[in-house]
């Protein structure tokens, strides 16, 4: 590909993106006509990715048929020159196989010769796109027959759409890469399980309620299980003195998972104090500590990180 590439190396990928998002947020919900979709480019400087309204000819109850004619949208420079094609020159797509909601799409080795910043939104743009189609929750990366890995050397593993964090706007904004250390529960629903996963990120967010949202959305693999209620709200996320303050609404103290209380509420302390700056968690609900959650754990107490629940 063609193009300036910017990079600024920190201790992981740290990469200016301009988003630049065309007729409005990203989503299937344009006009309510559920067959047009975001389709995503990069700019023609390859530092940053935009979006142009595509509408899909396929029946959209046919998963297989929408995602060969996106690839191909993807496959194509566009008309616009200040587009390229997120699948092109290095990255060459081989073949796909979809099983169970999982998109698996296999490149050739040249695509290791992308730099880190190019990789990261070629991939951005391919997932994005893909992610919106009906009957696709996850997109995973092979190349030549092994799973994708970032740049330390782990396997990037499942991705949707919230791996490449970001707001909607015409601005031009920061955006980092870091791997979250998350945990979650393990099968007998009284332990925890750390999973490693990689986002791409607006600076302007507090990292920490990036983690939040990360332990609500659960895990992506099936090696471990969620233990916050994913319809939970958050209301704030603060840090102060080293103690992150977090308050949900009411939905938190509903548990749809057959786990512990004690792993539910040291899946997000443990997960927080991974992170610089952060020693102790305090939980509120509704902005009240006077709270007894699922009926056995007080959160009128501040929460430092327990190891003694990770299993190694």
């Amino acid at each position: 590909m063609s193009g300036n590439r910017i990079i600024f190396t920190n201790f992981i990928a740290v990469f200016v993106v301009a988003l630049v998002l065309i007729n409005g947020c990203a989503g299937k919900d344009s006009e309510d006509n559920d067959s047009i979709i975001d389709v995503y480019y990069l700019n023609s400087e390859e530092t940053g990715i935009l979006s142009q309204k595509y509408e899909v000819q396929s029946d959209m109850d046919d998963t297989e048929a929408v995602v060969d004619e996106l690839l191909v949208q993807m496959e194509t420079m566009p008309e616009k020159l200040e587009y390229e094609a997120p699948i092109y020159g290095a990255v060459n797509l081989t073949s796909y196989v979809l099983q169970g909601g999982l998109l698996t799409l296999n490149f050739d080795a040249r695509y290791n010769e992308n730099d880190t910043v190019t990789e990261i939104l070629d991939r951005a743009a391919v997932v994005r796109t893909l992610s919106q189609v009906p009957g696709v929750d996850y997109v995973t990366f092979m190349v030549a027959g092994t799973p994708l890995k970032d740049s330390t050397g782990n396997i990037i593993g499942n991705m949707s759409a919230d791996n490449f964090v970001y707001n909607a706007g015409n601005e031009i904004n920061t955006y980092e890469k870091v791997e979250l250390v998350l945990y979650f529960a393990s099968e007998e629903g009284n332990s925890l399980i750390p999973v490693y996963r990689n986002v791409v990120y607006n600076s302007n967010i507090l990292m920490q309620r990036l983690a939040v949202e990360q332990v609500l959305k659960g895990p992506n693999t099936d090696a471990a299980l969620p233990t916050l209620n994913p319809q939970t709200k958050i209301n704030s996320v603060s840090v102060r003195d080293g103690v992150c303050y977090v308050d949900f609404d009411n939905s938190f103290l509903v548990q749809p998972y057959a786990v512990t209380a004690e792993t539910a509420i040291y899946s997000l302390v443990n997960t927080l104090c991974a992170i610089t700056d952060v020693n102790k968690v305090q939980i509120s609900v509704g902005g009240s500590t006077d709270v007894i959650f699922m009926d056995t754990l007080s959160l009128n107490t501040v929460f430092e990180r327990n190891l003694d629940i990770v299993e190694e």
